[in-house]
């Protein structure tokens, strides 16, 4: 007895600090590092030599932050840094000023979509997307990631790993739909990665959640088709800035 005593006692002292590791959020707020391959989006682009020459001096790799705020079924999603100021925003994508605010237990998404000059509101149901899970796992700021592949834009593939210990189901950009948050996420077309930094427990300042009221109310599915025609002569450039805007 006194020896089933000992066994019960260390037992409880080893998995107490095991117990108190296993958490599941419904709050917080995440940092993302959104990376860009930009000499690899553009070294199969049609172009002068002044324009390959340009492409070659601008650097390789274009690093900005974004936070993902999250409370109960509500998520906010902006930039919050650019480690890179000096290249143009042409060259990134028409999409570092996107201000996303989701609502998924009403399924309801409001966005802020800055397209170069023309600042559009879109407001639509979350998109439905089929993510196919598979088995694979890595660890992203500290937390357990599960691997599954989705499509976006009929073609565009998306890579995404998703921590079931935060129990919303968001992520950056416009993507949710997994048992879980989105805490990496690769478009292998677009050469850009992101990546959590950080997940902090914390509390959002009550306008968090605000939905945003600038620009030219539009549906997700009319930007999509207005893109495709004013940028239809623009080749892969116009392609993928269309991509970029409906991330």
């Amino acid at each position: 007895m006194k020896i089933n005593y000992i066994i019960c006692a260390f037992l409880l002292m080893f998995s107490g600090p095991l117990l108190a590791q296993q958490q599941f959020l419904s709050k917080g707020r995440i940092e993302y590092e959104r990376k860009i391959n930009v000499h690899r989006q553009f070294e199969n682009e049609d172009g002068d030599e002044w324009f390959k020459e340009y492409i070659s001096k601008v650097p390789k790799f274009h690093n900005s932050v974004f936070r993902l705020s999250f409370e109960g079924t509500k998520t906010s999603y902006r930039q919050v840094g650019e480690m890179d100021t000096k290249t143009d925003s042409w060259v990134i994508g028409p999409s570092k000023e996107n201000i996303i605010v989701t609502d998924l237990d009403k399924q309801l998404q409001q966005s802020m979509k800055k397209v170069y000059e023309d600042s559009y509101l879109v407001q639509d149901s979350i998109r439905k997307m089929e993510w196919k899970l598979e088995a694979e796992t890595r660890v992203i700021a500290g937390f357990e990631c599960k691997k599954a592949v989705g499509r976006i834009c009929d073609s565009v593939y998306v890579v995404a790993f998703y921590t079931e210990e935060i129990l919303v189901n968001g992520g950056p950009e416009s993507f949710s739909g997994l048992p879980g948050m989105i805490l990496g996420l690769a478009i292998p077309r677009l050469y850009t990665t992101w990546f959590a930094t950080k997940v902090d427990l914390v509390d959002s300042p009550p306008n968090e959640f605000n939905a945003p009221t600038k620009g030219k109310k539009i549906t997700a599915d009319g930007l999509q088709s207005m893109l495709k025609k004013s940028l239809k002569d623009w080749g892969k450039q116009g392609q993928r800035n269309v991509w970029w805007v409906m991330l």
